[in-house]
């Protein structure tokens, strides 16, 4: 008897466990978004002063689109690997390294007095920006207790709200002060460092927790799916990641030079136009994950890439009031997207998952650098509002959504 009174509170003891790691999860994935938050408004920060850049040095379009491509592509290349290996051997202070190599590349970035010193800037932040998003997107879901479209939109929402900021901060500051106010901004690296210290205690703590126990944070359940299918799936998901990621690069890139050029607007009008877009943005990425949740990502997918094609290809001809409140709508359609695309592609490859969130932050990059220069060259040729007309078809690569298998059916029924 006394036995199996001492048995009988055993059955309580996750409940109350469970009590308080909700509470911890929820603080680390607020301060994930928070750090993902200050991450992004350093990163925007880049193209958002590109109107400054160009002038001050005298820069094409091909060379504005070369240093996105040296940051986005430095970023697209480092990812993967970083998720890989992530996966193989966590490393819990790696979030706070990766904050200061940022912070390195923006000090440099305010003292460069040449194209080619801007250029190693770029990679700078780049390579920070490698480093955090697949650990910090590996991180979300070990603390999503489940809810893994939920952590991860929340997780995109503070980068969202970041690269909406960018361009913000860059009128307020760097247009009226000039390059070296980029200076001021370390302070934002600075507490991304201390943010992501305690987030690396929690992080060494939760992995302890798993060693003790014998399991893996962050493996699921594998996909009823063959090899060849889960292969064609993710190469769907992947040429999605060029539709969003292209199309985005030019409004986020060229917007600003449109709106200039095409209807003859300030650049601190231009500015405040394209933090309008990029808050619409941040306002939308948080509806994807817990739409997934519930509806499946799928569903998600199709809606957001290919729900965007009829105002895309409107905002071409367009007045410039409609041309800002298209902008708006296709922020907030298409922004919900990339989250379940990320959380679908690590459920079709399972135990993978800082792999699979370096392999496709790292295309988003790569893409949207690639796409840079390449759109770059093409204004250069053929003048902005070619760009924005050929960009215009993009979204509808979203009908391939329709060749994606359905890994969730009975939460898609649900």
């Amino acid at each position: 008897m006394s036995q199996r009174a001492e048995q009988i509170p055993a059955p309580h003891q996750p409940n109350a466990g469970r009590s308080d790691t909700e509470i911890t999860v929820m603080s680390i994935l607020f301060a994930l978004s928070l750090a993902h938050l200050l991450n992004d408004t350093i990163q925007s920060l880049m193209p958002a002063i590109y109107p400054v850049l160009k002038t001050s040095f005298q820069l094409s379009y091909a060379q504005v689109g070369a240093i996105t491509f040296v940051f986005q592509v430095t970023g697209s290349i480092l990812q993967p690997l970083v998720g890989f290996y992530a996966d193989r051997r966590p490393r819990p202070y790696s979030l706070p390294v990766g904050m200061s190599i940022s912070f390195t590349g923006l000090v440099l970035l305010s003292q460069a007095g040449t194209f080619h010193l801007i250029l190693v800037a770029a990679g700078l932040l780049g390579v920070g920006s490698a480093i955090f998003h697949p650990e910090a997107s590996r991180v979300a879901r070990m603390a999503s207790g489940g809810r893994h479209g939920f952590a991860q939109s929340l997780f995109q929402v503070g980068g969202n709200l970041g690269s909406s900021f960018g361009p913000l901060l860059a009128a307020w500051v760097v247009v009226p002060h000039g390059q070296g106010s980029i200076l001021w901004f370390t302070a934002i690296a600075l507490l991304g460092i201390v943010v992501l210290s305690r987030v690396g205690n929690w992080y060494r703590g939760h992995l302890e927790a798993h060693r003790a126990k014998g399991t893996q944070p962050g493996h699921g359940p594998r996909v009823a799916l063959s090899r060849g299918r889960v292969i064609w799936a993710l190469t769907i998901l992947v040429l999605l990641i060029f539709s969003k990621y292209i199309y985005l690069v030019s409004l986020s890139n060229y917007y600003t030079f449109y709106l200039i050029n095409h209807f003859g607007v300030s650049v601190q009008t231009s500015q405040y136009a394209l933090f309008v877009f990029l808050f619409a943005v941040a306002a939308g990425t948080i509806i994807g994950g817990p739409v997934g949740d519930r509806i499946g990502r799928k569903r998600v997918i199709w809606i957001s890439i290919l729900g965007v094609a009829p105002f895309s290809l409107w905002l071409p001809y367009a007045s410039l009031p409609v041309a800002i409140a298209l902008t708006v709508v296709i922020g907030l359609i298409l922004a919900s997207a990339f989250s379940a695309i990320i959380v679908y592609a690590q459920e079709l490859v399972p135990g993978n998952v800082g792999l699979i969130a370096g392999l496709f932050f790292g295309l988003a990059f790569g893409s949207a650098g690639l796409g840079a220069a390449l759109l770059g060259v093409l204004a250069d040729h053929q003048g902005i509002v070619v760009v924005f007309n050929v960009c215009s078809f993009l979204p509808l690569i979203g009908l391939l959504t329709g060749f994606l298998p359905e890994v969730e059916p009975a939460r898609a029924r649900r």
